[in-house]
């Protein structure tokens, strides 16, 4: 005889998927569409839910948990404003490719479409910025979809899917049963490459003469970084990481020229100008890593590997297309690799060698370090420094973030949680919060900028609740700086609304939500005051670097301008003039 299943209510439903998924952490803010799923929330245990500040923060501090674990993160906010604020968020994750399962309320089925207090159309706002989105119109397919939620967002291209779920929905009952797997005829994701496409890709590889391997978050998100590390090795080509890729292969590697794009390297831009052949692995070719695109590798054969075909040559043309996930297409292409009886050209290779050292002795990267005031690099050396390269860092949006990208090498991946695609500030604290939620032992600092950080300043609350003691590095200028510094180069110097004024006193402010406040003015007391700071293992501290209002982030591509056309700092100018 067949065992009865049990009746549960939506709410109830709700919340037994989330614990038959193995969601540990809920994010979210409750409202009147959720208040049937917060009260059966309440008589569980199995999921803890964080009580955040803003959905903002919700859906930032679900995403620094998602790109630090690899697991989905999981939000649940209430209708109306509640799914409107926390579209950024979703926003930031889908155009970084973040798995993002995100529940908004919804007024009842009857009233939608009636204006209803606090209905907003959360399928037609977010259809734009999520994967897929779900409107629930019977509780009996709130199980299936919830799995089907979780299946889209973490499978092939990773990304935020949204369930919408009207608030009858969560009140009415029906039998509980969910589902093992999931089957969608018109989702299908492709896992393993042509094989065809990847032995041309082996041969074009073996007859490169100044090779380049370019990479990718793609690689991160495949988890791939094992495989990456041995195909670099196994042919000692060059590689370079775009912003997002950091961390997939060991930037002390000997092999790695830095990061590449609008503020890489100036070995690793000119690498890509002038290679022959360029592999582009789990890579998108942003506009922030290709600069013109006219100019774009001029002289190269090119071999892309992406999980999502439509973001091949979707930007630039393409020879060897190969369509897959990352993990498998480089396991087979490494086998193809060994077994080929070609093997890389010694010579061409020395030779090629020899040139992008001769760039790297250029040192495009070099700051002053003669004075006493506080060079914003140098803040980012001694974290890295004093934590051995092993901290989890998040970073908002600007120059603090490229400063964090150029001068923190990350040698381990998804150590590096960033907004790329977005550019969202507000993004760092709460994500700070949500990867020390996931590794409560781990040291979590968040590299922010004044500016950045008032956007979502409220989390400091939400970290004091839930005992989540973060390191927070404010490299203040007093200025937006990102915007300042455009604003020099390309507005002669006329600082329209990029000067901050009236901002609040963060020792204070820190210490006004239950936290540690730190002034550090001098560069004499920058790595006292992090060391400080990291002894202090059971607080969240706020460090306020008052920094130079002057520095700029170097290199810097301009727009239109190409790789072997970087603006970089005018020492470096005077070298190589």
């Amino acid at each position: 005889m067949a065992k009865k299943k049990e009746i549960l209510r939506g709410a109830e439903i709700f919340c037994r998927a989330l614990e038959d998924e193995g969601i540990k952490h809920l994010f979210g803010y409750p409202g009147g569409a959720v208040l049937h799923i917060y009260d059966a929330l309440y008589k569980q245990d199995a999921i803890e839910h964080i009580l955040v500040r803003h959905e903002q923060g919700a859906t930032h501090a679900a995403d620094g948990y998602a790109r630090a674990t690899g697991k989905p993160g999981v939000v649940l906010v209430t209708s109306g404003p509640g799914a409107t604020n926390a579209v950024t968020g979703i926003a930031t994750a889908f155009m970084d490719s973040i798995p993002l399962v995100v529940f908004t309320g919804q007024v009842a089925t009857h009233m939608i479409g009636n204006d209803a207090f606090q209905e907003v159309d959360s399928i037609g706002i977010t259809r734009p910025c999520v994967k897929h989105n779900f409107l629930v119109k019977d509780v009996k397919d709130l199980a299936a979809t919830i799995k089907k939620a979780f299946y889209v967002a973490t499978s092939g291209r990773p990304g935020p899917v949204v369930v919408d779920i009207p608030k009858d929905i969560t009140a009415d009952s029906c039998e509980y049963e969910y589902p093992q797997e999931v089957e969608m005829r018109s989702y299908r994701p492709v896992v393993k490459g042509h094989p065809g496409q990847i032995k041309k890709a082996a041969k074009l590889l073996l007859s490169a003469k100044k090779p380049m391997i370019y990479s990718g978050g793609g690689v991160l998100l495949s988890e791939a970084s094992t495989e990456l590390t041995e195909f670099s090795r196994l042919l000692g080509y060059p590689i370079t990481n775009t912003l997002m890729g950091l961390g997939a292969f060991p930037a002390t590697d000997k092999q790695f020229v830095g990061m590449l794009g609008m503020h890489g390297t100036y070995e690793a831009n000119m690498g890509m100008h002038h290679c022959d052949v360029l592999i582009a692995i789990g890579a998108r070719f942003d506009d922030r890593v290709t600069g013109d695109l006219e100019k774009f590798c001029p002289y190269a054969k090119i071999i892309q590997i992406d999980v999502d075909p439509s973001s091949i040559a979707k930007n630039v043309p393409v020879d060897v297309p190969i369509v897959g996930d990352v993990k498998h297409v480089l396991t087979d292409l490494i086998s193809t690799l060994k077994n080929e009886k070609d093997k890389p050209d010694a010579n061409a290779l020395k030779e090629w060698w020899n040139q992008i050292n001769e760039w790297k002795a250029l040192d495009c990267l070099k700051f002053d370090r003669t004075t006493d005031v506080i060079k914003p690099q140098y803040v980012v050396e001694k974290l890295w420094e004093l934590t051995k390269g092993d901290a989890f860092v998040t970073s908002d949006v600007g120059q603090h973030q490229m400063w964090a990208a150029q001068f923190y090498p990350f040698d381990k991946p998804r150590r590096w949680i960033n907004s790329g695609g977005l550019g969202t500030m507000g993004f760092g604290l709460p994500a700070a919060m949500g990867v020390k939620l996931a590794y409560p032992d781990e040291t979590v600092a968040c590299i922010s900028g004044e500016a950045s950080l008032v956007m979502c300043i409220q989390e400091l609350s939400t970290c004091l609740q839930y005992n989540t003691p973060i390191k927070i590095l404010s490299l203040n200028n007093r200025y937006m700086g990102m915007v300042r510094q455009w604003q020099e180069f390309f507005y002669s110097s006329r600082y329209s609304h990029s000067y901050m004024e009236a901002l609040p006193d963060f020792v204070k402010m820190a210490e006004s939500y239950g936290h540690v406040g730190m002034r550090i003015e001098k560069s004499s007391d920058v790595e006292g005051a992090i060391k400080e700071a990291l002894a202090l293992k059971d607080r969240t501290v706020l460090m306020d670097f008052v920094t130079d209002q002057t520095e700029n982030v170097y290199p810097m591509i301009a727009a239109g301008k190409g790789h072997h056309e970087m603006h970089l700092s005018s020492d470096v100018d005077r070298e190589l003039a």
